[in-house]
């Protein structure tokens, strides 16, 4: 039998053959996530990272406590986002949010929304509560997180640096009121996080939740247990503390985040943050902008945890 002749491929060929081929992109394999978490682990002892003036360590949240909260956000709560253009991409900005839900996974899930599912990913450095800071396991995480107290002065620093600032003016009000107010914000305090962003010429940016209140319906209020802990106060849910630690796990309920359309702040003249009245007329205008949005929200959703 002769030889066959072997024919070599023409360029264009070649190139139909390569076409018709799928291409199957390389996946990262268990080797190579290893190696990542070595690779950290080496840093982390080594001491190569940077933190800012404020202790944030931003390689530490991304690849640690953003990482923890997504199962919660995309799995669990299952969160959707409305209005995300409406936070600007790269200047300073004050986000302004509702606050409910007993323990505060709304303002966890709000930094994974900013972060994840944003046309650009921004970190969301929260003005916190002098209790927060104070207790020995949190108070540390929270400033690793790039969090701070919630003084005027840290805000306007952040603020002034381009950061995205985040303020739940409700407080401990907010997130502790009993479960038949759900959804009916408290007051906003004085006013301080619109002094801020006047004093800055940053905008604030409203933002409203709806789910968190559902996740620990808070029925009562152990006071006596409450002091002697030193916390604000010691909810009983129809789950706990009747079923301990199990009774502590989120109920899953459906959650929407909305960004409202920003608030300028740019165009007032200087010394506006002196104004009083002013400072009450816009915060009140924050507050009433949130709870419609909220009472919106609640129209359009028809079941609390299928939404």
């Amino acid at each position: 039998m002769a030889d066959a002749q072997v024919i070599p491929l023409r360029a264009a060929d070649r190139e139909r053959l390569d076409a018709s081929e799928p291409s199957v992109p390389d996946e990262p394999g268990w080797e190579d996530a290893v190696i990542d978490v070595l690779a950290f682990a080496r840093r982390r002892l080594l001491g190569d990272y940077k933190v800012d003036e404020f202790g944030f360590d931003q390689e530490l949240t991304d690849e640690v406590f953003l990482r923890f909260l997504r199962p919660f956000y995309e799995k669990w709560f299952r969160v959707e986002v409305i209005g995300g253009h409406h936070v600007p991409a790269e200047r300073g900005a004050l986000v302004v949010a509702n606050h409910s839900g007993t323990v505060p996974w709304d303002a966890l899930m709000t930094t994974v929304a900013l972060h994840d599912h944003l046309p650009a990913a921004r970190h969301l450095r929260m003005l916190g509560a002098d209790l927060v800071f104070r207790m020995p396991v949190l108070g540390p995480l929270a400033r690793k997180a790039g969090h701070t107290l919630a003084c005027n002065l840290d805000a306007e620093r952040l603020l002034t640096n381009g950061e995205l600032v985040g303020v739940w003016p409700e407080g401990f009000k907010g997130i502790g009121k009993p479960f038949k107010d759900r959804y009916k914000l408290q007051r906003f305090g004085r006013g301080g996080f619109v002094s801020a962003a006047l004093r800055t010429g940053t905008p604030i940016v409203p933002c409203s939740i709806v789910g968190a209140e559902e996740i620990y319906p808070k029925l009562a209020d152990i006071k006596p247990l409450a002091r002697l802990l030193g916390v604000p106060y010691f909810p009983v849910t129809p789950l706990f503390p009747h079923f301990g630690l199990l009774g502590a796990v989120p109920l899953p309920s459906k959650w929407y985040i909305e960004f409202g359309e920003p608030i300028e702040t740019s165009s007032y003249p200087e010394g506006a943050a002196d104004d009083p009245m002013l400072v009450f007329s816009l915060s009140d205008q924050v507050r009433e902008n949130i709870q419609q949005t909220l009472y919106r929200l609640l129209a359009q959703r028809t079941n609390v945890f299928l939404g």
